[in-house]
Protein backbone atom coordinates (compact mmCIF):
# COMPACT_ATOMS: atom_id res chain seq x y z
CA UNK A 1 0.00 0.00 0.00
CA UNK A 2 1.47 3.56 -0.99
CA UNK A 3 2.65 6.06 1.71
CA UNK A 4 -0.53 8.63 2.17
CA UNK A 5 1.98 11.50 1.85
CA UNK A 6 2.66 9.58 -1.89
CA UNK A 7 -1.42 9.48 -2.44
CA UNK A 8 -1.32 12.71 -1.51
CA UNK A 9 1.22 14.20 -3.69
CA UNK A 10 -0.02 11.93 -6.35
CA UNK A 11 -3.49 13.36 -6.14
CA UNK A 12 -2.35 16.66 -6.59
CA UNK A 13 0.02 15.56 -9.59
CA UNK A 14 -2.77 14.57 -10.89
CA UNK A 15 -5.38 16.72 -10.46
CA UNK A 16 -3.00 19.91 -11.92
CA UNK A 17 -2.66 18.01 -15.02
CA UNK A 18 -6.00 17.11 -15.24
CA UNK A 19 -7.22 20.24 -15.32
CA UNK A 20 -5.16 21.84 -17.86
CA UNK A 21 -7.49 20.72 -21.03
CA UNK A 22 -6.12 17.95 -23.00
CA UNK A 23 -7.72 15.26 -25.44
CA UNK A 24 -9.85 14.14 -22.76
CA UNK A 25 -11.28 17.69 -22.09
CA UNK A 26 -11.77 18.48 -25.60
CA UNK A 27 -13.93 15.21 -26.34
CA UNK A 28 -16.26 15.70 -23.45
CA UNK A 29 -16.67 19.40 -24.80
CA UNK A 30 -17.70 18.51 -28.03
CA UNK A 31 -19.95 15.57 -26.87
CA UNK A 32 -21.31 18.14 -24.26
CA UNK A 33 -21.54 20.63 -27.18
CA UNK A 34 -22.96 18.28 -29.95
CA UNK A 35 -25.64 16.10 -27.65
CA UNK A 36 -26.01 18.12 -24.57
CA UNK A 37 -25.14 17.25 -20.44
CA UNK A 38 -26.25 13.82 -21.15
CA UNK A 39 -24.14 13.16 -23.62
CA UNK A 40 -21.42 14.83 -21.66
CA UNK A 41 -21.59 12.94 -18.67
CA UNK A 42 -21.85 9.46 -20.25
CA UNK A 43 -18.54 10.52 -22.18
CA UNK A 44 -16.92 11.10 -19.21
CA UNK A 45 -17.93 7.76 -18.31
CA UNK A 46 -16.95 6.10 -20.81
CA UNK A 47 -13.40 7.48 -20.66
CA UNK A 48 -12.99 6.77 -17.28
CA UNK A 49 -13.69 3.30 -17.97
CA UNK A 50 -10.88 3.33 -20.65
CA UNK A 51 -8.69 4.71 -18.54
CA UNK A 52 -9.45 1.92 -16.08
CA UNK A 53 -8.60 -0.68 -19.21
CA UNK A 54 -5.36 1.26 -19.42
CA UNK A 55 -4.38 1.00 -15.61
CA UNK A 56 -5.50 -2.80 -15.52
CA UNK A 57 -2.91 -3.03 -18.56
CA UNK A 58 -0.32 -1.15 -16.82
CA UNK A 59 -0.96 -3.72 -13.70
CA UNK A 60 -0.63 -6.87 -15.64
CA UNK A 61 2.38 -5.79 -17.81
CA UNK A 62 0.71 -5.20 -21.09
CA UNK A 63 0.96 -1.53 -21.32
CA UNK A 64 4.89 -2.31 -21.18
CA UNK A 65 4.52 -4.80 -23.44
CA UNK A 66 2.87 -3.01 -26.27
CA UNK A 67 5.27 0.23 -25.29
CA UNK A 68 8.57 -2.19 -25.99
CA UNK A 69 7.17 -3.25 -29.03
CA UNK A 70 7.06 -0.66 -32.10
CA UNK A 71 4.68 -2.91 -34.23
CA UNK A 72 2.20 -3.04 -31.03
CA UNK A 73 2.70 0.51 -30.42
CA UNK A 74 1.77 1.46 -33.62
CA UNK A 75 -1.60 -1.05 -34.03
CA UNK A 76 -2.92 0.64 -31.14
CA UNK A 77 -2.02 4.44 -31.96
CA UNK A 78 -3.32 3.71 -36.17
CA UNK A 79 -6.66 1.98 -34.55
CA UNK A 80 -7.24 5.17 -31.89
CA UNK A 81 -6.65 7.53 -34.64
CA UNK A 82 -8.93 5.63 -36.83
CA UNK A 83 -12.14 5.23 -34.55
CA UNK A 84 -11.79 9.33 -34.04
CA UNK A 85 -11.81 9.55 -37.85
CA UNK A 86 -14.74 7.58 -38.29
CA UNK A 87 -16.20 9.61 -35.37
CA UNK A 88 -15.69 12.84 -37.11
CA UNK A 89 -17.00 11.78 -40.80
CA UNK A 90 -20.06 9.95 -39.15
CA UNK A 91 -20.65 13.75 -37.45
CA UNK A 92 -20.32 15.45 -40.75
CA UNK A 93 -22.75 12.49 -42.27
CA UNK A 94 -25.59 13.63 -39.50
CA UNK A 95 -27.91 15.85 -40.66
CA UNK A 96 -28.60 19.54 -38.97
CA UNK A 97 -31.30 19.20 -36.30
CA UNK A 98 -34.46 21.07 -36.72
CA UNK A 99 -34.00 25.07 -35.47
CA UNK A 100 -37.08 24.65 -33.63
CA UNK A 101 -36.15 21.43 -31.97
CA UNK A 102 -32.60 22.12 -31.40
CA UNK A 103 -32.99 24.50 -28.89
CA UNK A 104 -33.59 21.87 -26.36
CA UNK A 105 -30.88 21.16 -23.93
CA UNK A 106 -30.60 17.78 -24.82
CA UNK A 107 -30.26 15.70 -27.65
CA UNK A 108 -31.37 12.34 -28.65
CA UNK A 109 -28.49 9.81 -28.53
CA UNK A 110 -28.25 6.38 -27.67
CA UNK A 111 -26.29 5.77 -24.43
CA UNK A 112 -24.53 2.77 -24.67
CA UNK A 113 -23.03 4.22 -28.16
CA UNK A 114 -21.64 7.54 -26.26
CA UNK A 115 -20.30 5.00 -23.52
CA UNK A 116 -18.38 3.11 -25.67
CA UNK A 117 -17.22 5.40 -27.87
CA UNK A 118 -15.54 7.47 -24.36
CA UNK A 119 -14.33 3.77 -23.44
CA UNK A 120 -12.83 2.73 -27.05
CA UNK A 121 -11.05 6.15 -27.39
CA UNK A 122 -9.28 6.21 -23.78
CA UNK A 123 -8.81 2.57 -24.19
CA UNK A 124 -6.61 2.81 -27.18
CA UNK A 125 -5.10 6.36 -26.65
CA UNK A 126 -1.80 5.75 -26.95
CA UNK A 127 -0.83 9.25 -24.74
CA UNK A 128 -2.15 7.06 -22.19
CA UNK A 129 0.01 3.85 -22.17
CA UNK A 130 3.33 6.22 -22.12
CA UNK A 131 1.50 7.98 -19.08
CA UNK A 132 1.06 5.10 -17.10
CA UNK A 133 4.43 4.08 -17.77
CA UNK A 134 6.61 7.12 -17.52
CA UNK A 135 4.70 9.37 -14.75
CA UNK A 136 2.92 6.44 -12.44
CA UNK A 137 6.30 4.54 -11.73
CA UNK A 138 8.17 7.78 -10.57
CA UNK A 139 5.84 7.59 -7.31
CA UNK A 140 6.18 3.19 -6.77
CA UNK A 141 8.65 2.13 -3.97
CA UNK A 142 9.98 -1.13 -3.66
CA UNK A 143 9.42 -1.06 0.19
CA UNK A 144 5.46 -0.05 -0.23
CA UNK A 145 4.27 -3.41 -1.15
CA UNK A 146 4.02 -5.74 -4.56
CA UNK A 147 4.58 -3.13 -7.82
CA UNK A 148 1.29 -4.48 -9.39
CA UNK A 149 -0.89 -3.35 -5.97
CA UNK A 150 0.25 0.55 -5.60
CA UNK A 151 0.23 0.51 -9.81
CA UNK A 152 -3.59 -0.24 -8.99
CA UNK A 153 -3.99 2.01 -6.07
CA UNK A 154 -2.50 5.06 -8.08
CA UNK A 155 -4.08 3.79 -11.20
CA UNK A 156 -7.31 4.44 -9.38
CA UNK A 157 -7.06 7.72 -7.85
CA UNK A 158 -6.24 8.83 -11.19
CA UNK A 159 -9.17 7.64 -12.78
CA UNK A 160 -11.40 9.01 -9.97
CA UNK A 161 -9.65 12.45 -10.58
CA UNK A 162 -10.14 12.20 -14.46
CA UNK A 163 -14.01 11.46 -13.82
CA UNK A 164 -14.46 14.10 -11.79
CA UNK A 165 -12.27 17.22 -13.87
CA UNK A 166 -14.13 15.97 -17.19
CA UNK A 167 -17.78 16.11 -15.25
CA UNK A 168 -16.90 19.64 -14.52
CA UNK A 169 -15.64 20.60 -18.01
CA UNK A 170 -18.81 18.70 -19.11
CA UNK A 171 -21.49 20.82 -16.79
CA UNK A 172 -19.67 23.77 -17.79
CA UNK A 173 -19.61 23.08 -21.64
CA UNK A 174 -23.21 22.17 -20.79
CA UNK A 175 -23.91 25.80 -19.91
CA UNK A 176 -21.64 27.40 -22.74
CA UNK A 177 -23.89 25.07 -25.12
CA UNK A 178 -27.14 26.48 -23.49
CA UNK A 179 -26.10 29.87 -24.76
CA UNK A 180 -24.60 29.29 -28.25
CA UNK A 181 -27.78 27.18 -29.08
CA UNK A 182 -30.04 30.55 -29.41
CA UNK A 183 -27.68 31.45 -32.28
CA UNK A 184 -28.48 29.95 -35.96
CA UNK A 185 -24.64 30.78 -36.87
CA UNK A 186 -23.59 28.07 -34.20
CA UNK A 187 -26.39 25.47 -35.19
CA UNK A 188 -25.05 26.00 -38.48
CA UNK A 189 -21.17 25.37 -37.93
CA UNK A 190 -21.79 22.92 -34.98
CA UNK A 191 -21.11 19.26 -36.61
CA UNK A 192 -18.17 20.49 -38.44
CA UNK A 193 -17.25 22.27 -34.88
CA UNK A 194 -17.60 18.77 -33.14
CA UNK A 195 -16.05 16.84 -36.49
CA UNK A 196 -13.22 18.69 -36.33
CA UNK A 197 -12.45 18.28 -32.53
CA UNK A 198 -12.40 14.58 -33.26
CA UNK A 199 -10.43 14.94 -36.45
CA UNK A 200 -7.67 17.03 -34.07
CA UNK A 201 -7.69 14.57 -31.50
CA UNK A 202 -6.88 11.72 -34.37
CA UNK A 203 -3.96 14.02 -35.64
CA UNK A 204 -2.50 14.48 -31.99
CA UNK A 205 -2.75 10.58 -31.85
CA UNK A 206 -0.79 10.06 -34.83
CA UNK A 207 1.76 12.59 -33.65
CA UNK A 208 2.13 10.19 -30.37
CA UNK A 209 5.47 8.13 -30.99
CA UNK A 210 7.55 6.33 -28.25
CA UNK A 211 10.40 8.22 -27.83
CA UNK A 212 7.95 12.04 -27.63
CA UNK A 213 5.82 11.09 -24.76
Amino acid sequence: MPELSSLWWFFTASLVLLLIPGPSVLYVTGRTLDQGRRAGLLSTLGLACGDLVQVLAAVVGLSALVASSETAFNVVKYAGAAYLVWLGVKRLRTPDPDPAAAQADEAPARSPRIFTDGLVVNALNPKSTLFFLAFLPSFIHSGRGAVWSQTLVFGLVFVVVGMATNAGWALLSSLMRQRARKSRGFLRAERYVVAGVFFVLAAATLATGLTSG
